[in-house]
């Protein structure tokens, strides 16, 4: 094989990518990164609108990009958009379910225990990232049964791998996402086509809106207890740059990985290697 064939193996020119979760610091940065890529994108969430950040990143990749609005846990909604995006693309190719997220109320703290976390808090996370994944993996996995071939990535965690102190429905939602994922690899290869694949991708630490108080003091921006902690037991030392899921993305949706199906792979610089000796 030459040089040019191998490179193709990465190409992801021309292909149409559904992602659902696009207007977080890791959604963001994943569209932007397939955008340059020549990706076509079709970038559904729940807001009206994406950021001027997020725009403006899209626009000068410029790639070819919609923007629809629809909730991930809705099917009708999902199945007007898949046909919006139908009309738009004229093909559907991949799947990346981004869409998730924690809820403060299923988080212990000094001021909760996990005795009286609210039922509700820890439904509401559970369906956003479990259901959030199955139900557009109904949808456009359909399409990719009647079509024979498609790709789905899902993003775990590595509180699937070792769940961590505080966010137990966090850790376990994720943990239900990495089976989803290797129960669907099986079974859509199985039943409708072996060109169909379902991997998932597993980040480590990444500061986000959602955690960097947590990891970093407000005020001072030094690192707290916790974000000590985890450098600390994260071999390359630091936290992942968004940027840093790009490769490991770009292989599990692009014909590089044509062989690989059912696994979830760790970007995580190393923690889940690491025993803390």
């Amino acid at each position: 094989m030459g040089n040019k064939e191998i490179s193709s193996l990465f190409s992801l020119k021309g292909k149409t990518i559904v992602l659902t979760g696009a207007s977080g610091v890791l959604g963001n940065a994943i569209a932007c990164g397939l955008a340059q890529l020549g990706a076509r994108l079709a970038i559904m969430h729940l807001r009206t609108e994406l950021s001027r950040e997020i725009l403006k990143r899209l626009d000068d990749a410029q790639g070819e990009y919609e923007v629809y609005r629809c909730d991930v846990l809705d099917k009708e909604a999902l199945e007007a958009c898949k046909n919006k995006i139908l009309t738009r693309f004229g093909s559907i190719d991949i799947l990346i379910n981004g869409a998730g997220g924690n809820h403060p109320q299923s988080t212990t703290s000094a001021s909760q225990s996990f005795f009286d976390i609210p039922a509700d808090a820890f439904d509401w996370v559970m369906k956003l990232n479990l259901n959030g994944s199955v139900i557009p993996s109904q949808v456009f996995g359909k399409y990719f049964a009647d079509q024979g071939k498609g790709n789905i990535l899902n993003i775990s965690s590595m509180n699937a791998f070792r769940p961590l102190t505080r966010i137990p429905a966090y850790s376990a939602a994720k943990a239900a996402v990495s089976n989803f994922t290797q129960w669907l690899a099986v079974h859509i290869a199985q039943e409708y086509s072996q060109k169909i694949r379902v991997n998932a991708i597993a980040p480590g630490f990444f500061l986000t809106n959602q955690n960097r108080f947590l990891l970093t003091d407000e005020k001072t921006g030094e690192p707290t207890e916790r974000g000590k902690s985890i450098i600390d037991h994260t071999p390359l030392n630091r936290y992942g740059d968004p940027d840093d899921l790009l490769g490991a993305i770009i292989w599990l949706i692009s014909d590089a990985s044509a062989f690989v199906s059912g696994i979830v792979v760790p970007v995580d610089g190393g923690f889940s290697a690491y025993s803390g000796v």
